[in-house]
């Protein structure tokens, strides 16, 4: 199973950012795979928010087209949102303290937490992941 980071997703979805075509053409071949795809409420709430503000993207989606293009994701085959087990806290916890992690590394270390008690390797572009030793990830978009 691969879980998505919302960068990848933003990437792939907005023609003006500069890695569009390796992250969409990644994206395209990961949601036609058979493999399981991840997606957490934090990203999709990430995706929705960055991909319609003006002040990042020259041509923001309108929030109809980005509600699209979610409802799009979660209607392929293999795709499902991904929810905190029963272990999350206690991965979140451990992942915090062995990394000395604060602030708005939280949330990496929340995707962090999903990846590991689901099995998967997270799918992200950001390098603050390399923290975290014990995380399969992977930049598709470098």
């Amino acid at each position: 199973m691969t879980i998505l980071d919302a960068n990848i997703l933003l990437y792939a979805y907005n023609a003006d950012a500069q890695q569009h075509s390796i992250a969409a053409a990644w994206v395209e071949d990961l949601f036609r795979s058979r493999e399981e795809v991840g997606i957490p409420w934090i990203t999709l709430w990430a995706f929705l928010r960055i991909s319609t503000n003006p002040r990042l993207w020259p041509n923001p989606n309108s929030t109809a087209q980005s509600f699209r293009i979610m409802q799009s994701w979660l209607d392929a085959p293999g795709v499902f949102v991904v929810e905190p087990g029963p272990r999350h806290a206690e991965i979140l916890q451990k992942l915090v303290t062995a990394h000395r992690v604060s602030g708005p590394l939280i949330t990496d270390a929340a995707l962090a937490a999903l990846a590991l008690e689901y099995g998967a390797t997270l799918a992200s572009t950001d390098r603050d992941f390399g923290r975290f030793l014990e995380l399969r990830w992977i930049n598709p978009a470098p």
